[in-house]
């Protein structure tokens, strides 16, 4: 194993196990969640191509799709406590400010409210916006209707706050769209989590909204592409 090189006081990461090989691109991880669908849709589809040959020309397209829709990918999470990352994959469709819902202890001021939409081409699996302990989780059950630039106070809902160690929260909400039909998300009260790290997914179609905590503001904007467990959303010392 090749050791990290340091000169003039920066360490240079070791980059000898970056895969670069075609299987990054075209047979990424599948979150385990999306194994069981796969393995479910693929034995369906087999079962029809037997006996129906003929649908196997749109069976093959669908049973490629499933597996491309809960793909995992391999990402880098920038370094830095003071970092706060994008939970998601997805578009910036809004930035406004908004009182959280009371169950997630962030207070009953207005804050800073970063909504991030995922479309069914978009990676689904959902990351850690930083490092501590699950300190509140609270579901909703609700409708599924079009979220891409609602409040959308009726949708199912998966509400979640990290209580960082210096004792600052960050609040998020997994909230399902117009197609999805189920949030996943097994963290307990109490669990400490890795910023960057899996904490869940949503199946087709849905958006991720995070909270800044008081006097920090967003480095992104509406419109700006997130890649999940990579994008700094904000920077905690820059708080105003």
């Amino acid at each position: 194993m090749t050791e990290n090189k340091q000169h003039n006081s920066y360490t240079v990461p070791n980059s000898d196990n970056v895969d670069l090989s075609w299987k990054r691109y075209i047979l990424p991880a599948i979150h385990p969640e999306g194994l069981k669908i796969f393995g479910v849709a693929a034995l369906i589809f087999i079962i029809l191509g037997i006996f129906v040959p003929c649908t196997m020309s749109f069976t093959l397209p669908l049973l490629a799709f499933v597996f491309y829709f809960f793909r995992n990918p391999p990402r880098v999470t920038p370094e830095g406590d003071n970092l706060i990352i994008s939970p998601a994959d997805g578009i910036v469709s809004n930035i406004k400010y908004v009182v959280p819902p009371k169950e997630m202890g962030l207070g009953d001021e207005e804050l800073l409210r970063v909504s991030i939409f995922m479309s069914v081409f978009n990676v689904h699996v959902n990351r850690a916006p930083t490092s501590g302990m699950v300190d509140a989780l609270t579901y909703r059950p609700g409708k599924f209707v079009n979220i891409a630039d609602k409040d959308s106070e009726d949708n199912e809902r998966q509400e979640i706050t990290i209580k960082r160690e210096d004792g600052t929260k960050i609040g998020f909400i997994q909230i399902a769209g117009l197609v999805a039909r189920r949030i996943y998300c097994p963290l307990k009260v109490g669990e400490n989590v890795k910023k960057g790290s899996v904490f869940g997914m949503i199946r087709f179609g849905s958006r991720l909204d995070v909270f800044m905590p008081k006097g920090v503001y967003p480095k992104v904007l509406p419109g700006q592409v997130m890649v999940a467990g990579e994008t700094v959303l904000a920077d905690l010392n820059e708080r105003k």
